[in-house]
C-alpha cells in the first residue's frame, strides 16, 4: 500500500519539454480543475438511502497498494462478495499478493463503516479461496464516527509539522483499530522513529536497486491529470507532491531523475516530521488475517482523518523481507511477520488520488 513520489528537477524539466507550448502541454496533460472536478464527483457524499453500488462507489475510496484497485464486486440480493482481481496483481513488489488481499480487507471494512452507517448492517466473512463477503440485512442506521471520513482520507504524501498527538488521541486511534487477530504497535518516542526511519530507506535503496521493481512501479505511475481521469487507478504525480508532465516526458524524466539518493533523502524527512508510526501484526500469515489487518489499517486511517490527521504507507520493511525480522524486534515482536507500516501526524492535503468507477469493479 504504497508509494512512491519522483523527482525532477528544473534544469531537467526545461531540457524535456523544451519548445512545448502551453497550449500543447495542456492538451497533453489535461488542467487540475477538471480533475479535481472528477475526484469530487467520485467522493460525493452518499444520498439518504444509498443503493448498493452507492455503496461501493464509497468501498473503492479504500487504499490499495500502488493503487491498482486489486477487487471484483459481486452484488447479491442481501450480500456483496469482494474477490481478488489477479490481473491487478504486483508481483514483484508483492510476490505473494499479501497486499492485495490487505487492500481487500481496506475495501471491506469501509464498505461496512458506509453500509451500517445507512440501514445496512451485516458481518464481514473472508473465505478461504480469497474472496470476502459482506452478508447484511435491513435495520436501522448504525452511525459510526469514521462515516464521516471515508471520502475525505488520503495518503498524504507530504512534510508534516512534527507536532506530538496527544495521549487521549491515540487511545482512540488505537481504540479504533482493534480488530480480532491484529496486533498495533504505535512508536510514538523519537528514537524509535529515527530507527524505523533507518529500516525504511534501506528498503528504499534495495527496491531502487532491482530494476523489475522499477519498471513495475513506472507502469503504475500517472503523469499527469488526463491519464489519471482516463485510467482511473495508478499514482498520480500532483498526489504525491510532484510536477505534472505529459506522459512521454514524464517516463524519460522518471528514467532520468528517480534516483535513490534523492528519494532516501524525502522519504527520511517525511519520516522525520510525523508524529509516529504505527505497526500493524497479524496473528497468522494467511488470507484471512491479511484481510483483518487491512480492515484495522482502515479503520486506523480513518480515526486519523476524523482527528486531523494525516497518513501514508511506508511499507520498504515490510516488502524486503530480510528487513521484518529487525522491524519486528525493535516494536517488541520478534518472531512475528509485521504487515503494514503507516506514518502519521498532522500535515498539509494533497490532490486526491483517483478511482475506476463502479461499472469497472463490478463482476
Amino acid at each position: 500500500m504504497n508509494r512512491r513520489g519522483f523527482i525532477t528537477g528544473t534544469a531537467g524539466m526545461l531540457a524535456f519539454g523544451g519548445g512545448v507550448g502551453t497550449l500543447g502541454w495542456r492538451a497533453a496533460t489535461g488542467s487540475m480543475g477538471e480533475y479535481n472536478t472528477h475526484v469530487a464527483t467520485l467522493r460525493a457524499q452518499l444520498p439518504h438511502d444509498p443503493t448498493l453500488r452507492d455503496l461501493i462507489r464509497y468501498a473503492v475510496l479504500a487504499p490499495s497498494g500502488h493503487n491498482t484497485q486489486p477487487w471484483r464486486f459481486a452484488v447479491d440480493e442481501h450480500a456483496i462478495v469482494i474477490s481478488p482481481d489477479l490481473s491487478r496483481a504486483t508481483p514483484v513488489v508483492d510476490p505473494n499478493d499479501h497486499h492485495m488481499f490487505v487492500s481487500m480487507g481496506c475495501a471491506a471494512e469501509t464498505l461496512r463503516i458506509a453500509a451500517e452507517s445507512t440501514g445496512r448492517p451485516g458481518e464481514i466473512e473472508p473465505e478461504e479461496e480469497g474472496s470476502v463477503h459482506y452478508t447484511f440485512a435491513e435495520g436501522a442506521p448504525r452511525l459510526s464516527p469514521l462515516f464521516a471520513a471515508i471520502p475525505r482520507r488520503q495518503s498524504t504524501r507530504a512534510d508534516f509539522d512534527g507536532r506530538r498527538v496527544s495521549v487521549v488521541d491515540l487511545m482512540t486511534l488505537e481504540r479504533e483499530a482493534k480488530m480480532p487477530g491484529v496486533a498495533l504497535v504505535l512508536v510514538t518516542e523519537r528514537p524509535g522513529i529515527d530507527r524505523i526511519r533507518d529500516l525504511v530507506i534501506a528498503g528504499n535503496g534495495a527496491q531502487m536497486a532491482d530494476p523489475a521493481f522499477m519498471a513495475e512501479l513506472k507502469h503504475w505511475l500517472r503523469f499527469n491529470p488526463r491519464l489519471a481521469m482516463k485510467m482511473g487507478d495508478g499514482l498520480f504525480a500532483a498526489a504525491s507532491g510532484n510536477p505534472i508532465l505529459p506522459d512521454q516526458l514524464g517516463r524519460g524524466a522518471f528514467d532520468l531523475f528517480f534516483r535513490a539518493t534523492a528519494e532516501n533523502r524525502k522519504y527520511g524527512h517525511q519520516i522525520d516530521t510525523a508524529s509516529g508510526i504505527a505497526v500493524f501484526f497479524g496473528d497468522r500469515e494467511d488470507r484471512a488475517h491479511w484481510v483483518a489487518v487491512g480492515r484495522a489499517c482502515q479503520r486506523f486511517a480513518l480515526a486519523a482523518t476524523s482527528l486531523g490527521l494525516r497518513t501514508s504507507f511506508v511499507n520498504q520493511p515490510v516488502e524486503v523481507a530480510r528487513l521484518r525480522p529487525e522491524l519486528a524486534a525493535l516494536v517488541g515482536a520478534s518472531g512475528k511477520r509485521p504487515d503494514l507500516v503507516m506514518r502519521f501526524g498532522y500535515g498539509p492535503d494533497l490532490p486526491f488520488s483517483s478511482r475506476r468507477p463502479v461499472d469497472a469493479v463490478l463482476s
